[in-house]
């Protein structure tokens, strides 16, 4: 089915005016079409991730043990907690700056141990 009409309206995308065929017609083109529907997929996952984050935030609990209320601290929140990667941990407990416990295959750290480095 064919239709004659011409509707003049503005792209919802890019607001330029052009003329329609069909009362429903949103945009100029395919190309603002797809440009527009990737704009929309984008702000929904930034949507989605905002609002996780939220609820993150609001389920956290404000006593829960951070790394500078724990006696004992992994290779992950020492580098995390000192700014440096992880291979920097590993070379400070090989030179003996650092001392470690091992429980498995994980190493912790005591706090005191940081705390005497730095003093």
């Amino acid at each position: 089915m064919s239709s004659n009409i011409q509707v003049p309206k503005i792209c919802q995308h890019c607001g330029i005016t052009f003329v329609a065929r069909t009362t429903v017609t949103r945009f100029c083109s395919h190309k603002c079409s797809q440009r527009n529907y990737k704009k929309r997929a984008r702000e929904a996952k930034v949507g989605k991730t905002l609002e996780e984050t939220h609820e993150i935030l609001a389920t956290s609990s404000p006593t829960s043990e951070t790394p500078l209320n724990k006696e004992y601290l992994s290779m992950s929140e020492v580098a995390a907690l000192l700014g440096v990667s992880r291979w920097t941990i590993n070379r400070m407990l090989h030179r003996g700056q650092l001392n470690m416990k091992q429980v498995g295959r994980k190493k912790i750290i005591p706090r005191s141990q940081l705390d005497a480095f730095f003093q």
